[in-house]
C-alpha cells in the first residue's frame, strides 16, 4: 500500500502517520523528521533547512525530491509507504509520478487531514511551548499555514481528480481520528 498524507500544519499528520503505518505495516516516512535529524546534528543540509523554516518557508524541491527518491529504495519500502509531508509542490508531484513510474508503481490513496486554522494555532502554540520549536510563534505558524494553502490547494485538487483524495476531519482524540482515517481507507480500497 502507498500512500500519503496530507494537512496543515499541526493537524497531527505525525501522530496519525505512525498510527496508519502500524496498522498497514508500512514505514511512516516524514520528511519533517529527516530534515530535523538534519538539523540536529548540524549537517549542511541541516544548516540548510534550519535557515529555511526559520523564515517560515519550505526547503527546495530539488533538495527534498532527491531525499524523498533516495528513501523509497530501502527495503522496509519495498511492499509500501506511507508518506508525510511529501509531496507539498506540483513540482514535487511530477517528481514522486516519475520515480513510482520507473518501478510501475501507484499511490493507493490521499489522506487529507481537514482542520479549523484557528484550532491548529492554538495547538502548534501549545507544542512550541512543550518541545521548544523555535519554528513555532503566531506569526511563523500563520504564514506557514498561508504557504501550506497556497502551496498544497492544487494538489489537493490534483488528487481529487485522479479519485485517490479521501478527507477526514483532523480534530478529535487520536483514537477518533486514526478511526475515522482507517475506516475510510478500508472503504475507499476495499
Amino acid at each position: 500500500m502507498r500512500l500519503l498524507i496530507m494537512g496543515p500544519p499541526g493537524v497531527g499528520k505525525g501522530t496519525q502517520a505512525v498510527g496508519i503505518a502500524a496498522h498497514y505495516q508500512i514505514p511512516a516516512i516524514s520528511t519533517g523528521d529527516i530534515f530535523r535529524a538534519n538539523v540536529k546534528n548540524a549537517t549542511e543540509l541541516g544548516k540548510e533547512v534550519s535557515r529555511i523554516m526559520a523564515e517560515g518557508g519550505y526547503v527546495p524541491d530539488e533538495i527534498t525530491n532527491a531525499i524523498v527518491a533516495d528513501r523509497l529504495t530501502e527495503a522496509d519500502a519495498a511492499n509500501g509507504w506511507l508518506l508525510d509531508g511529501y509531496p507539498r509542490t506540483s513540482g514535487q508531484v511530477d517528481a514522486l509520478d516519475a520515480e513510482l513510474a520507473k518501478t510501475g508503481q501507484a499511490i493507493d490513496a490521499v489522506v487529507s487531514l481537514v482542520a479549523d486554522t484557528d484550532v491548529l494555532v492554538d495547538r502548534l502554540l501549545k507544542r512550541a511551548e512543550l518541545e521548544g520549536r523555535a519554528d513555532d510563534n503566531a506569526d511563523t505558524i500563520r504564514r506557514r499555514m498561508e504557504v501550506y494553502t497556497e502551496a498544497t490547494d492544487p494538489l489537493l485538487a490534483t488528487y481529487r481528480d485522479r479519485g485517490l483524495l479521501v478527507e477526514v476531519d483532523g480534530i478529535g482524540t487520536i483514537e477518533e481520528v486514526s478511526a475515522r482515517i482507517t475506516s475510510a481507507l478500508d472503504a475507499k480500497l476495499g
